[in-house]
């Protein structure tokens, strides 16, 4: 199977470049259809994403398929080839499928064990089979990648732990409350970051949802969208008595949570924790409101900490997930090998049947005429071979005449009496 891939990844080019070769779902088809019809690949699939550009292909001579591949890529982008070319990896057979394995486990990820690219090599997979380019040898190896990819989720643990901020404000709130059920949750702002960290701690159950923020319709917006309520930014104080996660991204050049306004409110919770979420920068909640008793306060740098210890989590996973890869290669090949057999087995086979053939031919037409006749007649079925022969079912004993049966059974009386006087003669006889 003279497979490989080449392509380009945040590895080694820059994103100025990615998003130059950044193909849509239209110009992609017409690629792969049109690499098809060029006879230079028997099978193709291109991967796109905004990390990666790879061309998985089958083809004879696979370094002139590339370069055929890629110059019409940068043809279809009005982007000059060289730049890119100088940057192109390639793989092959082996480590060709080994490369297609640890990209759909995120092993190959700019933050390993992110769970987007399997989506991502699953839609351009069914992309390419939509445009009839996936041939057996695709067909196989994604399948195969695909089932990799869930067993190094299922079998590790290298999508657990959160690398990203808002994921792990959900970390870190899950360790303060014994679960997020029922949890009320308050966005003191209305920043992108702080709306993902809110859908997360949705997702885990946290409910309801209040936003507050001193655009008034901004508020509404956001309250409509994670299906929460807006609260006027006035009524802030009302807000922090009645839930129990924070979540500030304001953009205030100032603290808006000071700890006299917390501290009001703390006799009034009766001793329920008050979990600040402070993604802002600068901070929106004041330093000293961390020292108050069942108050919580996590500011950027803190949760980056935990990204950070979660990532060095992942990249121990990732060293439990490569032996699974490896070993996932092993196998593939191995069945690889088995098949890529089966015709040259079969081949034989048909070859050494022709050869039989020929001979017994050879050897019928060197016999002489009557050799060959009587070779002919021995070849038919003989009398006693057939089914009906005398000798193949019972015989059916012939009718006698009348008297003829008599006389056997007379015959046999006689017998009989003698062998029953036998004894009385000798008798006599003594």
């Amino acid at each position: 199977m003279p497979l490989f891939v080449a392509g380009l990844s945040h590895r080694n080019a820059p994103v100025e470049l990615r998003e130059q070769l950044a193909v849509d779902e239209d110009k992609l088809r017409e690629l792969l259809r049109d690499a098809a019809a060029s006879g230079a690949v028997r099978e193709v699939l291109v991967l796109s994403t905004c990390n990666r550009v790879e061309v998985y292909a089958v083809a004879d001579v696979p370094g002139e398929a590339r370069g055929a591949l890629f110059r019409r890529l940068c043809r279809h982008r009005g982007i000059e080839t060289a730049p890119v070319e100088a940057l192109l990896y390639t793989h092959a057979d082996a480590e060709a499928v080994r490369h297609a394995f640890r990209v759909a486990s995120s092993l190959d990820s700019m933050m390993i064990g992110e769970p987007q690219i399997l989506g991502q090599v699953k839609d351009a997979f069914a992309l390419a089979q939509s445009c009839e380019t996936v041939g057996p040898a695709l067909h196989t190896l994604f399948t195969q990648a695909f089932a990799v990819a869930k067993r190094v989720r299922s079998e590790t643990e290298i999508a657990r732990h959160a690398v990203s901020v808002s994921f792990a404000a959900v970390e870190l709130a899950k360790k303060i409350f014994e679960g997020l059920d029922g949890k009320a949750v308050l966005l003191v702002g209305a920043g992108k970051m702080s709306e993902l960290a809110a859908r997360h701690l949705v997702e885990h159950g946290a409910f309801p949802i209040y936003v507050t923020n001193r655009t008034w319709a901004r508020a509404q917006e956001m309250a409509r969208a994670l299906a929460g309520t807006a609260v006027p930014f006035d009524e802030l104080a009302t807000a922090l008595a009645a839930v129990d996660i924070v979540i500030t991204s304001t953009g205030a050049p100032e603290p808006v949570i000071k700890r006299e306004a917390v501290q009001r409110i703390i006799h009034a919770r009766r001793g329920r924790p008050l979990f600040f979420i402070d993604i802002a920068v600068p901070r929106d909640v004041e330093d000293s409101v961390d020292t108050l008793d069942d108050v919580y306060c996590y500011d950027i740098d803190d949760l980056k900490q935990v990204v950070d210890a979660n990532i060095r989590e992942r990249g121990r996973e990732a060293h439990r997930a490569e032996a699974i890869v490896d070993r996932e290669v092993a196998k593939f090949l191995a069945r690889l090998g088995d098949v890529e057999v089966i015709p040259t087995i079969v081949s034989l086979r048909e070859r050494l049947e022709a050869i039989r053939s020929g001979e017994v031919k050879r050897t019928l037409a060197r016999l002489p005429a009557r050799a060959t006749g009587r070779r002919g007649r021995q070849g038919a079925l003989r009398p006693r071979d057939r089914a009906d022969a005398p000798g193949r079912c019972p015989r059916l004993r012939r009718p006698q005449p009348q008297g003829l049966a008599r006389r056997s059974s007379g015959r046999s009386g006689a017998r009989g009496v003698s062998r029953a006087r036998g004894p009385a003669r000798r008798s006599r006889g003594a």
